[in-house]
């Protein structure tokens, strides 16, 4: 539990101070008043907040989607079958499969025993809750659908969850394929080619030009490979320093989006993101400007937040959406057309979900067509590598021969 520090007037009105743990503040006030003390000045001691924030960092690394997600929509459940707000928290907390997850809940119920708002509880705990969560939670519960809130965020958080799960399955085989070819090259440049070539050189025979030159790359490997990789961390390095600049980040965001493919690739799914979180927040009656706001945070890219940036000053002005979407110039046009007609018809929420599902099969399909052409060209490219090096062995070998032959 957490420490807390005190300092107030026992019976006969001397001045005390001291330590004492409780589970929140409210219960430590009240268990102060039964010994006696009336407290002046209660406060959550220095190492305990210390704690609270590795709290949160761990939290921030271990968060699951999946697991919140399982964890928002137990906690719909639970309100829509009428459970009050503390006793269903405490249950989502026991039964969560995340030891941290639990704790944060924990600490929640806590402050809304206390008698806070549970989206300011949720606000104390931004490394596990995003501003997304915050507000929807806030705006059910001013319009008493807190439940609904809830079910849809779970939903949204679902399919994030099944859209990460998506890529990773398909990213698995490539990377492994790569760091076990990688090691294979490694093993064979590190131990097998360098013992060959020796002996070849033992041979004192005019060596043929793929020979020398494999010779001469284990040599250098073998002689600088320090300063390889000094120079590699290095380069690594000063890439990440200068991303972190506001103008080295603009720039790489601008290289990324012109890469081919992969450019094509970061703007299907971030379409589909901004389409699914702006429709989810405005379906559960978040603000426009504020809904515009939160989308633009979740975009990694600079490039599409400053796009956002411009569209939300031009809708504060009085402009359209679909219109202030097409001066960026970012954008796909079918997300403008789309948010146009939405606009004119009332529904943009629904067209929103029909653009995100659209572009998250089109990211499905551009994903599969670019892992198809990446495995040739990873299985291209390692065979040239290992062919070379049998090529540049063998070719004294058969000169070697004929000379004795």
């Amino acid at each position: 539990m957490p420490l807390f520090e005190y300092t107030g007037l026992d019976g006969q009105g001397r001045k005390v101070s001291g330590r004492i743990e409780g589970a929140g503040r409210s219960l430590v006030s009240q268990q102060l008043r039964e010994q006696g003390i009336f407290p002046t000045e209660l406060h959550e001691s220095a190492s305990a907040r210390v704690r609270h924030r590795w709290s949160n960092l761990l939290v921030s690394l271990q968060r699951s989607t999946a697991e919140l997600a399982s964890a928002t929509r137990q906690l719909s459940t639970l309100l829509g079958a009428g459970l009050s707000l503390d006793v269903a928290l405490g249950t989502v907390a026991e039964q969560t499969d995340q030891p941290m997850i639990g704790r944060v809940l924990s600490d929640v119920r806590e402050e809304v025993i206390q008698g806070n708002p549970l989206h300011q509880a949720l606000a104390r705990h931004r490394a596990v809750f995003t501003d997304l969560f915050i507000n929807m939670v806030q705006v059910g519960e001013n319009s008493g659908t807190l439940d609904e809130a809830l079910q849809r965020l779970a939903d949204f958080l679902e399919n994030q969850a099944r859209t990460r799960a998506r890529i990773q399955a398909a990213l698995a085989y490539p990377v492994l394929m790569t760091l076990v070819g990688s090691g294979v090259l490694a093993f064979l440049f590190v131990f097998v080619v360098p013992k060959i070539t020796r002996m070849l050189q033992e041979m004192e025979m005019a060596l043929p030009w793929p020979t020398l030159l494999l010779i001469n790359l284990v040599d250098l490997l073998v002689a600088w490979w320090w300063l390889l990789a000094i120079g590699l961390v290095a380069g690594v390095t000063l890439l990440l320093r200068y991303r972190r600049s506001e103008r080295g980040r603009l720039r790489t965001d601008q290289m990324l989006l012109k890469a081919p493919l992969l450019g094509r690739l970061l703007l299907l799914i971030a379409t589909s993101r901004f389409s699914r979180t702006l429709g989810t927040l405005l379906q559960s009656g978040v603000p426009l400007i504020k809904a515009l706001d939160i989308s633009r945070n979740l975009l990694a890219n600079r490039v599409w937040s400053q796009a956002v940036e411009s569209a939300i000053v031009k809708v504060q002005e009085g402009g359209s959406l679909a219109v202030a979407l097409r001066a960026s110039a970012v954008f796909p046009p079918m997300l403008v057309q789309v948010t146009a007609a939405g606009e004119q018809s009332g529904k943009l929420e629904e067209m929103l979900f029909r653009v995100a599902d659209t572009y998250e099969h089109q990211s499905d399909l551009s994903i599969t067509g670019m892992l198809s052409l990446l495995e040739p060209l990873m299985i291209l490219f390692m065979g040239g590598v290992v062919g070379f090096a049998v090529l540049a062995i063998l070719l004294p070998i058969f000169q070697a021969s004929q000379g004795f032959g």
